[in-house]
């Protein structure tokens, strides 16, 4: 592993624990070039998973990318790490184990909100409205009012 701050290639592993109830690993290394401290982890990769977008154009699955969206509904929400954790582990695996590998984004964007919906119900609100690209106020309102009828 390549220090990310002299890039040497000197690092050493010092101590690994499973994390994300064992779906993935924590590595604390070592830099013996400039003696600096980093943590990375592992995961297991079934395959790659292409998204197709609504235009057709095709990319190359994130999970960062769904890491960051997740964090951004759920900013200032009291949601447990863990559980947050837990829901991107499982739409990553549904998305591993969807048919050939290309994922429509529609599918992506509704197993967020499902997640979100479960783990807290502002968050849902918060990504239905950006992900839902209402026109106008009177849609995210008739959005709003409908899922709270539920």
């Amino acid at each position: 592993m390549i220090c990310p701050f002299c890039a040497s290639e000197d690092t050493q592993v010092k101590d690994s624990r499973p994390c994300e109830d064992g779906a993935a690993i924590r590595r604390r290394r070592y830099c013996g070039q400039c003696e600096s401290r980093f943590t990375t982890f592992e995961r297991v990769q079934l395959r790659e998973i292409m998204i197709v977008k609504r235009n057709g154009r095709r990319s190359l699955f994130d999970r960062d990318k769904l890491e960051r969206s997740f964090e951004i509904a759920l900013r200032k929400r009291d949601v447990d790490p863990d559980d947050k954790a837990r829901s991107i582990n499982q739409i990553v695996r549904q998305l591993e184990s969807y048919s050939d590998g290309d994922v429509p984004s529609e599918l992506v964007g509704e197993l967020v909100m499902t997640a979100l919906n479960q783990l807290d119900h502002v968050a849902y609100i918060r990504y239905a409205s950006v992900y839902r690209n209402f026109g106008e106020a009177k849609d995210f309102e008739a959005f709003v009012e409908k899922e709270l009828g539920d």
